[in-house]
């Protein structure tokens, strides 16, 4: 259930992912193209008009592996996901 948000003139124009402004449409893209219970969450975060989602390490990696064919507009966040996994293999988290 969604609520109210008077000071605003509508909901948030973008979705901050790991650090990068996603178009509200990109956002449902990623949640049509990623697996449960990602998709849920990233639904959920519209639906409750989230300016900034914060996503567990695994949930990156979903998007990551989602974003291999990266429609326009999505490049940026695939290029910080991957950098955050390099650095993940790198230090031996991953």
């Amino acid at each position: 259930m969604s609520r109210p948000k008077p000071w605003r003139q509508g909901p948030p124009t973008t979705v901050t992912i790991a650090g990068i402004a996603v178009r509200r449409d990109l956002v449902e893209h990623l949640a049509r193209v990623v697996d449960e219970p990602t998709a849920s969450r990233l639904r959920r975060a519209l639906d409750l008009e989230t300016r900034l989602l914060g996503l567990e390490i695994a949930e990156r990696e979903q998007i990551l592996r989602a974003l291999e064919d990266c429609p326009d507009g999505l490049g940026e966040l695939r290029a910080t996901l991957l950098q955050e996994h390099v650095g993940r293999k790198r230090d031996g988290l991953a």
